[in-house]
């Protein structure tokens, strides 16, 4: 039994998502200015919360006219920025 449960995804889903809409996996560019949120919550260290954040941010700023702007987002600091730069995109 503990051999299968280590797929950190859901199985129900895991079919669903590669045959319907695309979901954005590990490796693929974000766009900061249009990512939604499943989009967002792909990148290294952004859950629900964070990626909410970012949209929330974009709606009251208007669009990010550089990656390194996503730092002002609360919760998204250095560190984040740097783990995610080479999947982020304007």
């Amino acid at each position: 039994k503990n051999a299968r449960s280590t797929d950190s995804r859901p199985a129900a889903s895991s079919s669903k998502a590669s045959s319907s809409t695309p979901k954005a996996d590990l490796s693929s560019v974000v766009n900061i200015n249009t990512a939604s949120l499943d989009e967002l919550c792909s990148l290294n260290g952004i859950g629900p919360a964070k990626a909410q954040a970012i949209i929330d941010f974009r709606v009251a700023n208007g669009a990010f006219s550089s990656i390194d702007e996503l730092v002002k987002v609360k919760g998204i600091g250095p560190a984040t920025l740097e783990k995610n730069r080479a999947r982020l995109k304007i």
